[in-house]
């Protein structure tokens, strides 16, 4: 995973890391740009890989770090689909006259589809590191959906705003002022709504024709947390 730069909290998100992405089809330089919130890439027809993260890194400079990201990828049907969803805060060397505070929630969302659907390799971790900085606040979140549906599906135009209108409320707590303990539970309770709206549209998906055993299932989501 190739993490950003660190930044106030103040500083404007790239364009990538702002809504919803969907990767849908080959962009190969996303891959391995240093900068970028978030890769996602169709590598072929049946191979599909997503990777994003969150990363706040604090310190004496930049006493109060914010990074947030929330990332959709649709795949459809695939047969081998990696999804890796990383957040990292770190808060190093500050004092105790005046501590840091470093904050990470990242937020990932997998659709994919057919017989392969459920055999997704996901991987959801989140790494909050104090440094020489004992009286620092660190708290890093990941959070990552995976949508298995036997025929190919696409979110709908009423998911996709209401996951504009969530990002943009996670975006909001970094001008907060909240504490570390409510940001948790505003997090939690975020991702709580984007798994609501995922269930909703798993439940209207098409469902199997009975034409390929090995995609007769009922679709599902699954939701992995990592909280630090």
């Amino acid at each position: 995973m190739h993490h950003r730069k660190p930044r106030t909290g103040s500083t404007p998100r790239t364009a990538i890391g702002l809504g919803i992405a969907a990767t849908t089809t080959a962009v190969m330089a996303a891959a391995t740009a240093p900068t970028q919130a978030a890769a996602g890439s169709r590598l072929s027809r049946d191979v599909a890989i997503a990777v994003d993260g969150a990363y706040s890194h604090a310190d004496r400079t930049h006493v109060r770090q914010f990074d947030e990201s929330l990332t959709v990828h649709e795949y459809g049907p695939s047969i081998v689909v990696t999804a890796n969803n990383r957040a990292t805060a770190v808060s190093a060397g500050c004092s105790l006259d005046r501590p840091c505070r470093s904050v990470a929630l990242s937020y990932q969302i997998v659709t994919t589809a057919g017989r392969g659907a459920r055999l997704i390799n996901a991987t959801n971790l989140s790494r909050s590191v104090n440094e020489h900085c004992p009286a620092c606040e660190t708290f890093s979140a990941a959070y990552q959906f995976v949508v298995a549906t036997p025929r190919r599906f696409t979110l709908s135009r009423d998911a996709r705003d209401e996951l504009a209108g969530i990002n943009r409320e996670v975006d909001a707590l970094k001008t907060s002022g909240w504490s570390i303990s409510r940001i948790g539970r505003a997090a939690d309770e975020l991702a709580r709504r984007v798994k609501s709206v995922l269930d909703r549209e798993a439940a209207r998906a098409p469902r199997a024709t009975g034409s390929d055993p090995l995609a007769d299932f009922a679709p599902t989501v699954t939701m992995h947390r990592y909280v630090r």
